[in-house]
């Protein structure tokens, strides 16, 4: 048992996850890791925050389209911690393709890891936090939980979905101290994103050096990746106290894409 706050971030041994899960150790939370890659590497991402802010950080490699795995991840942060006070559901996946040709075991898959683990881990931690009489949910939901984009069938149904999950469980909490909110970023600079130019440059028959402004960011004003350091620091905000009213919304980190 801790008297320290635990987050669970699902997804978070890389890019936008493993930024919310370093901004949760600064604020010395303890940390539940979760995700795949090389185990060398998430061990020393683990090591170094442990060490680096003095809390107590677990791994966990649970395969979030299992449901069965994703109860055993949650139920190993409960018995190593006692409690999970904040629940980042950032697990997801991608494939994009025309309607007609969208393979089918793709969609069974993203809607899986990007939309069935949030029920699944909120099924599981909910009762801990009413008993607590306090938790924060986080649903890293996408500008794609508020509008479409051509060819992203699977991404943009299971990003709506998770909205919508993000609303109901506000309000069946509201009354115990819980706050659940969807974020909702437009591109982060990450480096699954950074990967993507040079198949858009020669798609496009343009430069690197103008996909991100003119393809990425053809529809958003403000021409800048969101950093993730930045996202994770609005993450950790709605976690606070200063966030106690906040609940049950869809919270735009665009650079005002849905300003239009």
């Amino acid at each position: 048992m801790t008297t320290r706050k635990t987050a669970l971030v699902t997804g978070s041994t890389s890019g936008i996850g493993l930024a919310v899960a370093t901004a949760m150790a600064q604020a010395g939370m303890n940390v539940v890791l979760n995700g795949f890659g090389d185990p060398a590497a998430i061990e020393s991402v683990r090591a170094d925050l442990e060490s680096n802010y003095g809390v107590t950080v677990l791994y966990h490699g649970a395969d979030m389209s299992k449901p069965d795995e994703v109860r055993a991840l949650c139920q190993k942060a409960l018995d190593t911690f006692g409690a999970v006070d904040v629940l980042v559901n950032n697990a997801g996946i991608q494939h994009v393709s025309p309607i007609e040709s969208f393979p089918e075991e793709k969609w069974d898959a993203i809607l899986a890891v990007s939309l069935s683990s949030a029920f699944h881990t909120c099924k599981a931690l909910v009762p801990g936090m009413r008993e607590k009489g306090w938790g924060r949910i986080v649903n890293i939901g996408s500008i794609h939980s508020l509008v479409a984009s051509a060819n992203k069938a699977a991404y943009v149904a299971t990003k709506f979905g998770l909205l919508g999950l993000t609303k109901v469980v506000a309000l069946e909490t509201a009354k115990d101290n819980i706050t659940c909110n969807c974020v909702c970023p437009a591109y982060v600079d990450t480096p699954l994103v950074r990967n993507q130019i040079p198949g858009q440059a020669k798609t496009h028959g343009i430069p690197e050096e103008d996909v991100i402004e003119k393809i990425m960011l053809a529809p958003q004003p403000v021409k800048k990746l969101v950093a993730p350091a930045d996202l994770a620091a609005f993450v950790l905000f709605l976690c606070s106290d200063a966030g106690q009213n906040i609940t049950g919304a869809a919270l735009p980190v665009d650079g005002g894409w849905t300003a239009q």
